[in-house]
C-alpha cells in the first residue's frame, strides 16, 4: 500500500476517514480497530507471544522505536495476564490517542485546540494528506476485489483488509458486500504465519463482536 512507512495501527485510523465529508466514520469502534491493528504488529515482530492463549511479552526490555507500540508493549508489561481478545477493547483509547498525536506530528492530521460547552478544552483532528487515504483506500479495495493475486499480496496489506473488513469498516465496504468477499477474505486470512494465525482469528474475532449490533 502506499507510504510504507505507516504503522498497521496507523493505517487503520486513516482507512476509517470518511474523506467526502473529512469526519471519521461512526460505524466502528474505530479505538478496538487500531488497539487490534497495534496488538497485531506487535505479534508479528515477535514482541508479544502467545502462551496457552494470553498475550505475553517476548521480553522486559525490546522496544519498536515507533511510540505508539512501545507504548502498548509497556502497557501489557505492567497489566495483569489477558487474553488476546480482551485488548482489544482494554484501554484502547490510549492506543488511539497515541496514533492520533503521531499522526498529527507527521503532517496527516491537523490538531485543532477547541474548547468543549466552552468551558472544558479539547482537542479535535483534521485530515490533512486526503489523497494519502484516499490512495490507501484504493489500494484496499483492489486487494479485497481480486485483481491482485493473494500470493502477490504483502501480509501486512493482508492484515489491513482483514482486520477492517471484520470491524466492518463502512469506508472500505458496505456491510452488503461482506458476503461477495468472504472466500477472498478467507484466503488473505490465510497470509498470516503459523507463529501468529490463532492470534489474528482472535483479534478479528473480537472485532466483529464488538461490530455485531446490540442483541445480535
Amino acid at each position: 500500500m502506499p507510504d510504507g512507512s505507516l504503522s498497521l495501527p496507523a493505517r487503520l485510523y486513516l482507512l476509517a476517514w470518511d474523506t467526502t465529508r473529512n469526519q471519521l466514520t461512526d460505524t466502528v469502534h474505530v479505538d478496538h480497530l487500531v488497539r487490534a491493528g497495534a496488538v497485531t504488529e506487535l505479534a508479528r515482530r515477535g514482541l508479544l507471544l502467545d502462551d496457552d492463549g494470553i498475550a505475553t511479552p517476548a521480553d522486559l526490555d525490546s522496544d519498536t522505536g515507533d511510540a505508539v507500540l512501545d507504548g502498548l508493549l509497556e502497557l501489557v508489561r505492567e497489566s495483569r495476564p489477558h487474553h488476546w481478545r480482551s485488548w482489544v477493547p482494554l484501554h484502547a483509547r490510549v492506543t488511539l490517542d497515541a496514533v492520533r498525536e503521531q499522526l498529527a506530528a507527521e503532517g496527516f492530521l491537523r490538531a485543532e485546540k477547541r474548547r468543549a460547552l466552552g468551558v472544558f478544552p479539547t482537542v479535535e483532528y483534521v485530515l490533512e494528506r486526503v489523497a494519502v487515504v484516499d490512495a490507501l483506500r484504493a489500494e484496499a479495495r483492489r486487494i479485497l476485489e481480486g485483481p491482485v493475486p493473494t500470493a502477490e499480496v504483502s501480509d501486512r496489506d493482508a492484515a489491513v483488509v482483514t482486520l477492517a473488513a471484520a470491524a466492518e469498516l463502512r469506508t472500505l465496504m458496505s456491510r452488503d458486500e461482506h458476503g461477495r468477499y468472504k472466500e477472498r477474505l478467507a484466503e488473505l486470512a490465510e497470509k498470516s504465519g503459523p507463529g501468529t494465525r490463532k492470534v489474528e482469528e482472535e483479534l478479528r474475532a473480537a472485532l466483529t463482536s464488538a461490530a455485531a449490533p446490540a442483541g445480535a
